[in-house]
């Protein structure tokens, strides 16, 4: 896992040809406001997040929020543990991004 403020993890995310967002955060929250093309993954649900986890591409590199940063660094430690290549995590989380979201 690496952990990255929105400047780098954006940037980071962008230059990466096989990334893919995740959302951490509950389909309330989601609704609420999320990032761009983010997919939801609701880690409050655990059988249901290691379901869909363990179904993900290792080798894809994946940039992931939540709501302040700390279930999207356990997300990354989930995935890391199941083999993913390379997790990122936005420190700060949505409470701290400044870029455009979908409400």
């Amino acid at each position: 896992m690496t952990e990255l403020h929105q400047e780098d993890w954006n940037e980071q995310r962008l230059a990466t040809t096989n990334a893919v967002l995740l959302d951490v955060r509950t389909e309330e929250e989601f609704d609420e406001k999320h990032l761009p093309s983010a997919t939801l993954l609701d880690i409050r649900q655990p059988q249901a997040f290691m379901d869909a986890a363990q179904g993900l591409a290792k080798e894809k590199a994946y940039f992931i929020y939540c709501r302040s940063g700390a279930r999207s660094a356990q997300a990354c430690q989930l995935l890391d543990q199941l083999g993913v290549e390379a997790t990122y995590n936005l420190k700060g989380g949505i409470l701290a991004w400044t870029g455009e979201v979908v409400e």
